[in-house]
């Protein structure tokens, strides 16, 4: 009898299933904004989740706490300093109180959350970054160094900004000849990727302004494209083909001349944005308007790009939010979490792996990317790079009190304690043997 070997491809993320939350657990009546923006709409870490909202004569975002559920007064404060729709949010990964809003009046704001939320409207940011000409889109902070922050505009600029100073450090006017549709950093902030709507795939010296690789026509049609760095250095692209099939495709950066993998999906035309986890090695794919959360792992084997399930519900999504892996419950093995926009609601979508076993499973969580930056802002602006400061997530998530950080801590091991009782156990009964006293188990 003969066995064929590699018919089922080793993954322990091959049962990776989804799980939307019961209905007392979302947020309702929130009017998630009609803005004519394919960004997703909505940040997520730790602490906050926040939302872009219909505003009446000016942009607004609502910010509330991670745990808050129900419905929403009309009468919540918001963040609301914007004189135009805001387009973009991003959370600062180095401080969850602080996020960036991007918006059709050419600015970009940075807002400081107090701890337990908004207890009115918020007007005043700590600072505003003014230097493009046109609406600005796409905000991306530096993975490893403290307070650097990269926007884009429709007026096809890159700009680089120490958020602690409020300058800008860099810009970037000659490398994109027309409209920037996404940007993403590399693991350790030293480069950039781009596309945009001339087709072409870009990585970038952001310091120097310098353009490293370029290739041209990643994907054939003329809808939007997406592309993310991969923490091995690869590049993640979405966009659509001549024949208007959404595709994905893998490359690498030593050789853009072919795509490592590119895979076909279907003839939707919602705009596909990725959302990458590098600790997993896993990619979530949400369609503007689309009713499903796609999942792929990428690994060193072909075909690279392994397709592992669909997530399927009846209401379409206006955008997502994906929540930063130190917020996610490691007791419920769940390694990714979505807070999906409805029209007036936000569902979170677990994402989780079937385990029996109540202990830390260790393999599904390696070290995260920790809250603590790897550099200042002077010392990246100086020409240092550094990979993100490492941290266990074995003890679960808890807030620390310290200055607007949030820290891991260890909780006690349980299960030492009651393995020292029961050897104490086990040598109180042992001497009694010893001794002819009786001993009853």
């Amino acid at each position: 009898m003969s066995f064929r070997r590699g018919v089922v491809r080793q993954s322990k993320f091959r049962h990776v299933f989804a799980q939307a939350w019961k209905a007392e657990h979302c947020i309702d009546d929130v009017r998630v904004s009609r803005v004519t923006w394919d960004g997703p709409l909505c940040a997520v870490n730790p602490k906050f989740t926040a939302v872009v909202i219909e505003s009446g004569g000016g942009g607004a975002f609502l910010v509330l706490p991670l745990n808050k559920s129900g419905r929403i007064d009309q009468a919540t404060p918001t963040v609301c300093g914007h004189a135009a729709p805001v387009l973009d949010v991003q959370w600062c990964p180095h401080d969850d109180n602080v996020i960036a809003s991007a918006s059709e009046d050419c600015t970009v704001k940075v807002w400081q959350i107090p701890d337990g939320g908004l207890t009115g409207p918020m007007t005043e940011p700590v600072v505003t970054l003014e230097g493009h000409s046109k609406r600005v889109g796409i905000l991306a902070w530096h993975p490893t160094a403290f307070n650097i922050l990269l926007t884009a505009g429709c007026d096809n600029l890159v700009c680089v900004w120490d958020v602690g100073t409020g300058e800008l450090v860099y810009q970037i006017a000659d490398a994109h000849p027309d409209l920037i549709y996404s940007v993403s950093w590399n693991r350790e902030g030293s480069a950039i990727c781009t596309v945009c709507k001339d087709k072409a795939l870009r990585v970038i010296d952001p310091r120097r302004g310098t353009v490293l690789k370029v290739k041209e026509k990643v994907h054939d049609g003329t809808r939007p494209m997406r592309a993310v760095f991969l923490s091995d250095g690869k590049i993640l692209t979405t966009g659509f083909s001549r024949m208007s099939e959404r595709q994905l495709a893998l490359w690498d950066t030593s050789d853009m001349s072919e795509p490592m993998a590119v895979q076909e999906m279907d003839t939707s035309n919602g705009v596909l944005l990725p959302y990458y986890d590098p600790d997993t090695n896993m990619v979530y794919l949400c369609g503007k308007g689309d009713c499903t959360i796609r999942y792929f792992e990428v690994t060193d084997e072909s075909p690279y790009v392994h397709f592992l399930s669909l997530y399927s519900s009846k209401e379409p999504q206006r955008g997502a939010g994906f929540l930063s892996k130190r917020g996610v419950d490691v007791n419920k093995c769940e390694i990714a979490r979505f807070y999906k926009l409805h029209e007036r609601k936000v569902e979170p979508i677990s994402m989780t792996v079937p385990r029996k076993s109540d202990l830390f499973q260790g393999d599904l969580y390696p070290d995260t990317a920790s809250v603590e930056p790897s550099l200042l802002a002077e010392d990246w602006i100086a020409g240092q790079d550094a990979p993100p400061l490492l941290v266990s997530l074995s003890g679960g998530y808890v807030g620390a009190p310290s200055k607007n950080r949030d820290t891991l801590r260890n909780k006690p091991n349980l299960f030492a304690h009651s393995w020292h009782s029961l050897n104490q156990l086990y040598e109180e009964c042992f001497s009694n043997i010893l001794k002819g006293v009786p001993t009853y188990a």
